[in-house]
């Protein structure tokens, strides 16, 4: 083994010399460490004065010409302001990201050098990509917003203040406002519902579009699961249901110099470029629901044959009488063959009814079938249970249709994504045209899936999706169909039937008739059928005279005037004399003038009825009004809607021009607030684009 080398051979023995030097050392090791300490606790108490007094409440993490987007640390909101600061368009508050007690310090920007973009983890909870996207051509910015969730069960969820910013668009509700602030409705599926079954749900017009008179527009991506909650005044929140395939949430903002020319830049956007007119024949006959409480098609046909003749003895003119899925029925040959062929044909089979054939009538189908019907035993007999929503019985087994109740009754829906189904439903309608004559066909039974969480297949219809299946199928039946909701579709050359409003003066019937209105509009949904004169959700007549002569003022004006309560029940000569007024009126001057900006609409998709702000954009007073509206820029329609109100207050908006009152003839200049203007209970206060 090797020798161990001796280190010290030296006879001299070992002197310490370092003593004193070691005990100075430590008594500076002990100085120096408290310094140490010092310094560490001073450089902590600076982070933390740093982050909590020093460091700024807000920066800048994107920044386009003229708008940037900034974090606010202590409020956790995003906030899409000028850059000089001096405007707020919208702030969106996502505190609910990871854990709301934890305050999100100065965030920086994960997208590096990328000035048009933004990137960040928010607590190991979601990513979130914020993109602005510029034109050169465009006054507005965008910014795309996607939030994707790192792990699954998390809730994605962004509020947008409603302070200081009146807010528009979104979905109808059983009592409409303008704008949407006064809301209030549970965070639930962004999807079109029956008022009539779900009175707090979403109404028949939805798009996924909110519109704020900061002079922002929000656009929700169409292909993600959404919810929606609105808070009165406070602020509406979109939400993804938390699911295992991590679904993101995906929006953009676009922020404009007001709110008329970011919702122009909008629409551009939601709507398709091309844009088709439905039959604009509806326009020009009013629409008379008959109710006839009936059980077989002979007791109909006298009722229409006397509904008929008191239209013709009371001198109101031609109209379209409006039947109900259960008039239809009664109406029609049910038993014909064509369920036996799973091809369309031209060979009918027909049997004349030539008095129904004289009238101008509305049918109403829906995609439906009750299970006591021969139809529903028939299919079942030739084996085409496909064409109903179904569920297989087992691996090779056959399809079991899936059982819903409608107005009443056990039945099976339509299976909209079956070719051979929509072409048997089309037969149908063939069948119906040459055995009625009708004019216009009713769908309806479109709003709500009550499948949905049953239909696993690859053809589960999902959301709103069967809305818009149903809207391509009503355009197949040429150009006369009319649909009762609508979602993605105000492209489409059809009318759309406004949901039923209570027989009252509040938010849920007369008052709610504007607001509904400009919505629907706003939308792109300018061909519409207002509900009828006095409301229909009860489908007892309408007692309250004032009401109905009211209500009939505003519907003058509107595209279609619809009735379910005719004017001779009152039994008073004023009513139909005033009936008839306004069916005149209608045809005469209103039917033209939306004629007039058809083309303006179906170029850019300006609407054809505007709100106020439409003229005075930058004018916080107009954003408000839910009483009035505009033809185009130049008729401006003013009805009362207070119970006993004999006058009411009116705002003319700002403009070049003034307005005349075709009343008698007065003239105001734009801008002009007048108070306590006379209108009498057969008047309707209108005022015209007038020059001097």
């Amino acid at each position: 083994m090797p020798h161990a080398r001796n280190r010290n051979p030296s006879p001299i023995p070992e002197v310490t010399w370092d003593t004193g030097l070691k005990e100075m050392n430590e008594t500076w090791k002990g100085a120096i460490a408290c310094l140490g300490v010092a310094i560490f606790f001073v450089m902590t108490i600076g982070i933390i004065y740093w982050q909590v007094v020093d460091q700024p409440n807000k920066n800048w993490i994107l920044k386009g010409s003229f708008s940037g987007l900034i974090w606010e640390r202590r409020t956790q909101t995003l906030v899409f302001q000028t850059l000089t600061e001096d405007k707020t368009f919208a702030e969106i508050d996502v505190g609910n990201v990871g854990n709301p007690d934890i305050e999100v310090p100065f965030v920086r920007n994960l997208c590096w050098l990328n000035k048009t973009e933004f990137c960040y983890t928010w607590d190991s909870v979601a990513e979130v990509r914020i993109s602005l996207e510029t034109e050169e051509a465009s006054d507005t910015e965008c910014y795309s917003v996607t939030w994707s969730p790192i792990h699954c069960h998390v809730d994605l969820k962004d509020c947008f203040s409603m302070v200081n910013v009146s807010w528009y668009g979104g979905a109808g509700v059983h009592a409409p406002s303008w704008p949407i602030n006064d809301a209030n409705i549970s965070m639930q599926p962004f999807t079109v519902s029956d008022l009539r079954d779900n009175p707090s749900g979403f109404g028949s017009v939805l798009e996924r579009y909110f519109l704020g008179s900061s002079g922002v527009s929000v656009l929700v991506a169409p292909n993600i699961p959404l919810h929606v909650g609105m808070e009165s005044r406070q602020q509406f929140c979109l939400q993804t249901p938390p699911s295992m395939e991590r679904m993101p949430l995906q929006y953009t903002v676009c922020v404009g110099h007001n709110i008329k020319a970011v919702h122009q830049e909008s629409m551009q956007q939601l709507s398709r470029a091309t844009r088709e007119l439905p039959n604009m024949d509806a326009l020009r006959l009013p629409f008379w629901k008959l109710l006839a409480n009936v059980d077989s098609g002979a007791k109909l046909e006298r009722e229409l044959r006397t509904f008929s003749n008191r239209l013709k003895r009371h001198h109101l003119g031609e109209g379209v009488i409006s039947l109900d899925e259960h008039s239809t029925a009664l109406l029609s040959n049910m038993d014909h063959s064509y369920l036996n062929s799973k091809k369309r044909t031209s060979k009918r089979h027909t049997r004349d009814i030539p008095f129904v054939k004289l009238l101008n009538i509305s049918i109403t189908l829906s995609p439906y079938l009750s299970i006591d019907s021969q139809q529903f035993q028939t299919s079942m007999q030739e084996g085409i249970e496909d064409y109903w929503l179904s569920l297989p019985s087992g691996p090779q087994g056959r399809p079991v249709p899936l059982l819903t109740q409608w107005k009443g009754k056990y039945s099976v829906k339509l299976n909209i994504t079956n070719p051979e189904a929509t072409n048997w439903f089309l037969d149908k309608v063939d069948i119906l045209r040459s055995h009625l004559g009708m004019e216009y066909v009713i769908m309806e039974g479109g709003e709500g899936n009550p499948f949905e969480e049953h239909l696993k297949t690859p053809l589960a219809l999902v959301g709103d999706e069967y809305i818009g299946l149903l809207a391509d199928l009503a355009e197949r039946i040429e150009d006369n169909a009319i649909v009762t909701s609508g979602t993605r579709s105000s492209h489409k050359p059809l009318f759309i039937c406004m949901s039923a409003l209570e027989s009252n003066w509040s938010y849920s019937g007369l008052k709610g008739i504007i607001p509904s209105l400009l919505h629907h509009s706003l939308l792109g949904y300018n061909f519409f059928i207002p509900d009828a004169v006095g409301g229909s959700l009860s489908i007892e007549p309408v007692t309250d005279d004032e009401l109905f002569v009211r209500w009939l003022g505003i519907a003058a004006f509107l595209p279609v005037i619809s009735f379910q309560t005719p004017p001779w029940v009152f039994e008073k000569e004023w009513v139909l004399n005033i009936t008839r007024f306004y069916i005149a009126k209608h045809h005469d001057f209103v039917v033209p003038l939306i004629l007039k900006y058809t083309e303006e609409w179906q170029k850019n998709g300006t609407p054809i009825y505007r709100p106020l702000w439409w003229l005075s954009p930058d004018n916080p007073i107009t954003f408000t009004i839910d009483d009035e509206f505009l033809i185009g820029d130049e008729v401006l329609v003013a009805p009362v809607t207070e119970k006993g109100a004999l006058q009411r207050d009116i705002y003319l908006p700002e403009s070049d021009f003034q307005w005349q009152d075709t009343n008698n003839a007065q003239v105001f200049d734009g801008g002009t607030f007048l108070e306590s203007y006379s209108v009498g209970l057969g008047d309707v206060a209108v005022f015209i684009r007038w020059r001097s």
